[in-house]
């Protein structure tokens, strides 16, 4: 096994991407030895489409993640051709301290020990990472950061994903009660922003920081305009099948030709949740009034020219 004499260790927070499952921004432990050259971006968050049935273990919550390895500069010429900024916190870490963490992360990169059973919110990127670090600080760190203490995980997410947006919507249509529990301490370090904007103010007993001077800013989240809101869905949904029952009152006859695709969806969405609620290890899924919020209003749309 290489082994190093650690220079640097940094935690890298990667900004949002436009994909749905990059929104919430990602997290890395950079590793550097500038006597032997080396400079190395441990990565939690590699995973393969190749995987036997990958989907299906998706669906049920049992996808496994890997801890990968990358150049330095691999590492941030992908993120910038995702236009993503990525924000370095170099760790005020002993020699000792620095060549302990940076085993561990070698060690932790053995084929048998590599891969481990990811969990958006308690087992992740940016909750490996933690971990990692509280392995060599232990509980010493201490840090004033409260954002998000006492807010549900619900709301959140909701902070990432866009408030009222249809990504929004389909994720807590999905999401149940549990959603609703409040967070507290690190419970907030699942995402990348909160372990970042964490460690940047934490101290440790003596008073010294964390992370030496860096250069950081929160996230930028732009608001969800209001032609992609979910609500304007609704209304064109609303219009929709006000202009069907219209034009079947007309013909006095029925286009279930119509009805039946969107019967066959919702079905399809129940069977889905119903899975997540009682067959897969997803923390956060449950029944949710969302769910039935579209059927509900198509359905009490067509009593009009059921009832006529």
């Amino acid at each position: 096994m290489l082994k190093l004499l650690v220079i640097y260790i940094s935690l890298l927070t990667c900004t949002p991407g436009q994909e749905l499952y990059s929104r919430y921004g990602h997290t890395a432990i950079r590793v550097q030895d500038t006597d032997k050259h080396v400079d190395f971006v441990f990565n939690y968050g590699v995973f393969t489409f190749n995987t036997d049935h990958f989907y299906w273990k998706f669906v049920k919550g049992e996808t496994y993640y890997q801890l990968g390895i990358d150049p330095t500069k691999w590492f941030m010429e992908d993120n910038a051709l995702e236009n993503r900024t990525v924000y370095e916190q170099q760790l005020n870490l002993s020699e000792s301290q620095a060549k302990e963490l940076a085993n561990a992360l070698w060690t932790n990169y053995r084929p048998e020990n590599r891969s481990y059973l990811y969990n958006f919110v308690f087992d992740n990127c940016a909750t490996r990472a933690y971990d990692q670090i509280k392995r060599v600080l232990g509980d010493s760190i201490n840090s004033p950061y409260a954002d998000w203490q006492g807010v549900t995980y619900r709301r959140y997410l909701q902070h990432y994903t866009g408030k009222d947006s249809w990504a929004d919507f389909a994720i807590n249509m999905i999401f149940g009660a549990r959603a609703d529990l409040p967070m507290s301490g690190d419970d907030r370090f699942f995402l990348p922003e909160a372990l970042m904007l964490y460690l940047q103010q934490a101290v440790l007993p003596d008073g010294t920081p964390v992370v030496k001077d860096s250069y950081i800013e929160p996230f930028t989240i732009a608001p969800t305009p209001w032609y992609k809101t979910w609500y304007v869905g609704l209304v064109l949904f609303v219009f929709f099948f006000l202009t069907v029952n219209i034009i079947d009152l007309r013909r006095d006859k029925w286009s279930w030709y119509i009805d039946l695709p969107f019967i066959v969806i919702y079905l399809v969405l129940f069977a889905v949740v119903i899975f997540l609620t009682f067959f897969s290890i997803h923390p956060l899924v449950g029944f949710n009034w969302r769910l039935f919020l579209f059927p509900l209003i198509h359905l009490c749309l067509r009593l009009i020219y059921i009832l006529r």
